[in-house]
């Protein structure tokens, strides 16, 4: 992970892309979220979805587990470059999560956040807060999810 100096508004970072099964989407559900149109084909086309379709919080569980790998890459690669890797974390929330499309079986959501702000935090001056929209797209570029987040990024050390 960079230091908080070094992130600039604007910055995109590809997070990776998924492609949603069936046997996955009912699993998750039954487990988190199980309404009838995540777990039963049946049910699935009498709904408003008109088939089976993944629950909104699996495609934000799904950005989650593919930001850490994406962090933990990065880390790792600056880690055998010899470099210092900056500590991120914890997130203090999301906003403005939408869910603006289903997600259905076999569909594929790409990743990707961008950083909309940046700015020193006042009450802890050796972190910033780094503010990121995260979106998913699908195979049709349609937007399927989006949010708002903000985390704290560890500042540059001062040399002394």
């Amino acid at each position: 992970m960079k230091y908080f100096e070094d992130i600039a508004v604007g910055e995109r970072t590809a997070v990776g892309r998924h492609t949603f099964t069936a046997g996955e989407i009912k699993a998750f559900a039954a487990r988190f979220d199980p309404q009838p149109f995540h777990v039963d084909e049946v049910a699935a086309e009498r709904s408003h979805f008109g088939r089976l379709a993944a629950s909104g919080w699996h495609s934000a569980v799904v950005w989650m587990r593919m930001m850490v790998a994406e962090r933990r890459r990065r880390a790792d690669a600056a880690r055998s470059r010899g470099e210092p890797v900056a500590v991120m974390g914890p997130a203090l929330g999301l906003r403005d999560l939408k869910w603006l499309k289903p997600v259905y079986v076999d569909d594929t959501v790409t990743y990707e956040s961008e950083v909309i702000e940046t700015r020193v935090s006042e009450s802890r001056p050796n972190l910033g807060l780094l503010t990121v929209r995260s979106t998913g797209v699908n195979q049709c570029g349609e937007l399927v999810i989006s949010f708002v987040s903000t985390t704290f990024v560890e500042r540059r050390p001062v040399n002394k």
